[in-house]
C-alpha cells in the first residue's frame, strides 16, 4: 500500500510523523519514506511493507496528512503504476526534466578513446543544441581480452570537455559500485562542470548487489537496460532493487532482446514495449537502437537500419534515445561498425523530429475520441 500526502508535506511535520506512527504501530507493517520529484512540487510517499490486508484505506485517508491512498497492484510497487495511480511523475537532473512526456536524445560514444574525439563530440553537440551525452568509462566485454575501458583515469578530461561544451548529462556505465566513488570523486575533483547518469547495462542487470549498491547512491540518477535474455517482468524488478533502496530517479531503456530471431539485427528489437513499460510504470522510457541493430545497414530507401528503429520508437513515445555516435568509427575502441557519423547527427535529428511530431499527433488524436460523445 502506498499512502502519498499533499504536496510539499514532509515526514518531519507534526501530520507527517502522525502517518509514520500509525503505520509503525500496527504489526506486520514497516513502513519505508520516499520523496518524489513531481512536476513543480514535491511528494512524500510511504510504503507500507507486510501484510496490508488489516489496513482500513479510509481510515488512512482520515489523517490530515493524507492526499491518497493507493492500493498495490502489482509486484514492483515502487516503480510500478497501480490501479488509480494516474499522477504524473518523473525527476530533474543538474536542469533536465525526465519524464514519461519528454525526449532527450544522448548521442555519443560507446567507449571513450581519446580526448581528440571526444571534444570532436561534445563540440559537435554543442552545436546542435544537445545537453545530454553518452561516455562509457568502464566497459564490461565478453572476451578478457577486448578492451575494457579507460576506467577513471579518463574521467577528469571527460568532465572537463563536458562543461566547456555545456554537456549537462552524461550517461556513463558503471560495472561495480566502487566505479561510482571514482565518479564521485573526479565530479568533486574538477568543479562538478556536469553530471552523471549512471548505466546499469544488460549483463548487470541481475547483479543484485550492484542494482542495491547504485540505489543506495541518491545523488546520480540510474539508466537501467532490459537484461538481453530476459522477461520484461523480470528486469522490471531488478529494476525495483534501486527504488527500494532509495533511488527512485530511474530511467529503463529497451535495448534489443538476444535472440536469432532478430536476425539480421544484432538483437531482436522490443521498441512495442515502450508503452508497455509506461502503463506498467511511471518511468521514463529510453530506447537503445545502436545495440539493437549492431550495424549501418542502409536499405533501398535510403535510410539506416538504426534510424527506422529509432523512429519505431519515438513514435511509440520514448523519452530518451541512447545512440552510438562517432567522430572516425574506424578509430573505435568498442562497437565502431555501428556508429553513426557526425555528419548525420542533423539528419539523424530531424528524422528523430518527424516521428516526435508523429507521436503528439497520435496523442492529440487519442484525446479527441476519448472526450468526443
Amino acid at each position: 500500500m502506498i499512502i502519498i500526502l499533499h504536496p510539499d508535506t514532509s515526514i518531519e511535520t507534526p501530520d507527517g510523523k502522525a502517518v509514520f506512527d500509525f503505520l509503525s504501530a500496527r504489526s506486520g507493517i514497516t513502513p519505508q519514506v520516499h520523496t518524489v520529484s513531481g512536476a513543480g512540487r514535491t511528494l512524500t510517499e510511504i510504503y507500507a511493507v507486510g501484510d496490508t490486508s488489516t489496513l482500513d484505506p479510509q481510515e488512512l485517508s482520515s489523517l490530515p496528512a493524507v492526499e491518497r491512498v493507493v492500493r498495490v497492484s502489482r509486484e514492483y510497487r515502487m516503480i510500478g503504476r497501480h490501479a488509480g495511480d494516474d499522477r504524473a511523475r518523473g525527476f530533474t537532473y543538474n536542469g533536465i526534466r525526465f519524464d514519461q512526456n519528454a525526449l532527450h536524445l544522448f548521442a555519443g560514444l560507446c567507449a571513450v578513446d581519446s580526448q581528440a574525439n571526444v571534444e570532436s563530440m561534445m563540440q559537435a553537440l554543442q552545436e546542435h543544441e544537445l545537453p545530454c551525452t553518452r561516455m562509457g568509462a568502464y566497459k564490461p566485454r565478453t572476451s578478457p581480452y577486448s578492451f575494457q575501458g579507460h576506467g577513471a583515469e579518463c574521467l577528469p578530461w571527460v568532465f572537463e570537455l563536458a562543461g566547456r561544451y555545456d554537456i549537462k548529462v552524461i550517461a556513463m556505465e558503471v560495472t561495480h559500485d566502487s566505479q561510482v566513488d571514482e565518479i564521485l570523486e573526479a565530479l568533486d575533483a574538477s568543479g562538478r562542470p556536469t553530471g552523471v547518469m549512471l548505466q546499469i547495462g544488460t549483463r548487470n542487470t541481475q547483479n543484485f548487489e550492484l542494482l542495491k549498491a547504485v540505489g543506495r547512491q541518491r545523488e546520480l540518477p540510474v539508466l537501467i537496460k532490459r537484461g538481453f535474455g530476459i522477461t520484461l517482468e523480470e528486469s522490471l524488478n531488478a529494476t525495483e532493487y534501486l527504488a527500494n533502496e532509495g533511488n527512485s530517479n530511474i530511467v529503463f531503456c529497451l535495448r534489443g532482446m538476444k535472440t536469432n530471431l532478430g536476425d539480421p539485427h544484432r538483437n531482436f528489437v522490443d521498441f512495442s514495449h515502450v508503452p508497455a513499460v509506461k502503463h506498467l510504470t511511471h518511468l521514463p522510457v529510453c530506447i537503445d537502437p545502436s545495440h539493437s541493430v549492431g550495424s549501418r545497414n542502409q536499405g533501398v530507401d535510403g535510410l539506416l537500419d538504426i534510424m527506422h528503429v529509432t523512429a519505431q520508437g519515438v513514435i511509440a513515445g520514448a523519452n530518451m534515445v541512447l545512440v552510438d555516435f562517432h567522430p572516425h568509427p574506424e578509430q573505435a575502441l568498442v562497437d565502431g561498425p555501428q556508429a553513426m557519423l557526425l555528419e548525420e547527427l542533423p539528419w539523424f535529428l530531424e528524422d528523430m523530429q518527424i516521428a516526435r511530431q508523429a507521436w503528439e499527433k497520435r496523442i492529440e488524436l487519442a484525446r479527441h475520441n476519448l472526450t468526443t460523445p
